[in-house]
Parts: structure tokens; sequence; C-alpha cells
């Protein structure tokens, strides 16, 4: 058999506003579990959907933006400083390729899975996912999916609070609403059906697991349990006050009455698509 470039690799591809860094946050303590510097890599998404992706000049400014910052010597953690400029070093590599990817995790100890959390991982179409399963030990691929029209909303608003936008949301009307909301990088994350019809066409069932934010925040410890049965680890005691936390919450704006409508049969189709892939939806999908 030929040796596999990945030992096991978790993917969260969980569209945004759907509670994916909390996720994160909280699995990022279980000592199974090992995550790199940098929460969403998009690797897959650059090798099979926008080869620009992860560009020189995109890695440049996110090792410049996050990474390569100023720390006061009398305080710093020599360790954790060395360990930041291994990875960026490992980061700002070339070519970006399979072995690329490999390396950013090769500060992983005895953790079992290597993670990565990218949510344009779901874009990647279906015939890639049997090639990215092949050359892993094991692979399993999550999805996570909120109610469509409270996960617009948030993302709409996370957007605009991230661009300087924000007055927007006093000024703008329908029109300027719905034009916004269907641009692709807003609601292609809207299309779940669409998602889980390139997951199950491209990977095996015990390959794949999907759950609800709704689900999630009603049982946190039992749906947390869920997934470390996904990947055959032991279950961890997270700390509540770690439970509780939320992570880029979108600023607070009520969603204006007639932004559910804009959308409405583009959602009922969506629902159906979710359900023909056998999911049941939570009670909560059933408010406008």
């Amino acid at each position: 058999m030929n040796e596999k470039i990945f030992g096991k690799l978790f993917l969260s591809i969980g569209a945004m506003k759907a509670g994916t860094t909390w996720l994160f946050a909280v699995l990022e303590r279980n000592p199974a579990l090992h995550f790199t510097l940098e929460k969403e890599i998009h690797y897959f998404y650059h090798k099979y959907v926008n080869g620009r992706h992860l560009s020189e000049r995109r890695r440049l400014q996110t090792a410049k933006d996050r990474y390569l910052f100023r720390f006061d010597p009398e305080r710093a953690n020599i360790d954790r400083i060395r360990g930041n400029l291994h990875w960026v070093a490992n980061y700002l590599q070339r070519p970006v390729d399979d072995f690329w990817y490999r390396n950013l995790f090769d500060l992983r100890d005895t953790q079992e899975w290597a993670c990565d959390f990218s949510n344009l991982h779901s874009f990647v179409p279906a015939e890639a996912w049997p090639q990215i399963a092949d050359s892993c030990e094991q692979l399993r691929v999550l999805y996570t999916m909120r109610h469509p029209v409270k996960r617009l909303w948030s993302h709409t608003k996370f957007h605009l609070q991230m661009t300087g936008g924000l007055h927007h949301l006093e000024e703008w009307g329908p029109r300027e609403f719905e034009n916004f909301v269907r641009t692709p990088h807003i609601w292609n994350n809207a299309e779940y059906g669409a998602v889980l019809r390139r997951m199950r066409e491209g990977l095996k069932p015990d390959q794949r697991k999907v759950i609800f934010y709704e689900d999630l925040h009603a049982d946190q410890r039992g749906t947390l349990a869920s997934i470390e049965d996904f990947l055959g680890i032991t279950h961890f005691n997270y700390p509540q006050p770690l439970l509780e936390r939320r992570f880029t919450e979108s600023v607070s704006h009520p969603m204006p009455d007639y932004f559910p409508r804009l959308f409405a049969d583009d959602i009922d189709r969506i629902k159906r698509e979710i359900e023909a892939e056998g999911f049941k939806l939570p009670a909560k999908w059933q408010e406008p």
C-alpha cells in the first residue's frame, strides 16, 4: 500500500456564521486534535477551485497582519514565539502543494488528528473528495448548517461590519439588501443542498457528518460527544465557561420585517433539498 501524504485529517467545512468559530475554539481544547495557527487555510479550495487563493501576496499579507507581530522580550514566551515563526516559515514556503499543506501540521505532537476549519472547502467539487480521501490515512468532514434566513442576516451584518459598511444597515431598502445578499460571496454559502449533494457524491458515509447550529446549541455537550465519536476519540470534559462564550458575533441590529420575504422561494427550495438528502430540519427552522 502506498504511503499516504496526510495522516488523519479532520475538515470542518460549515457555512459561514453557522457556529464553526465556536466549534474551533471549543474543540481546540481536546488533546486528540491539532490545529495550526491559521483556522482557515483553504488549501483544497486553492487546489481544486481557485488556484490564486493562496498566492504569495495573500500569504504575505496574512503573515504580516496576523502572525509577524511585535512582542515584548521581557514578557514573551520564547517557545511560543519560536513556534509561531516556524509555522509562518512553513506557511510562506513554496510551492503551495500537498507537501506544503502537510508541513503546516508538522508541530503536531501526540494528537491523533490534524484539523482544518475552512468554510471554502464546502465549494470543493464532488469529484475532488475521493482524491483528497485517497491522500489521507483517514478523512472526516463535518458540515454545519444554520437557519437560512438568520444565517444570511448574520452574514450580511458581519460582512458590513468587517468592511466598514455598517451604515448600510440603516440606509438600505429591500432592493439594496437583496442585491447585496445575492452576490456570490454571500449567497453561495446559503446553498446547503448543493454542498450536501457534493458531500454525498464524493465522500463515503463514514467520512461525512452533518449537524445543525440549532441542535448544537440546544445540546452542546451531546453534539460535541457525537463529533468525538465521529472521529473515534475519547470524550473530553470541556470547561463550562468556554461553552458559554460567543465568538465573532455580528453587530446587534434587528432584521427588517421584509428581509425573509426577499428570499422566501429560495429558502423553501433549499429546505426541500436538505430534506431530500435525508435530514430532518430543526423545529426552529419553521420560524420566519
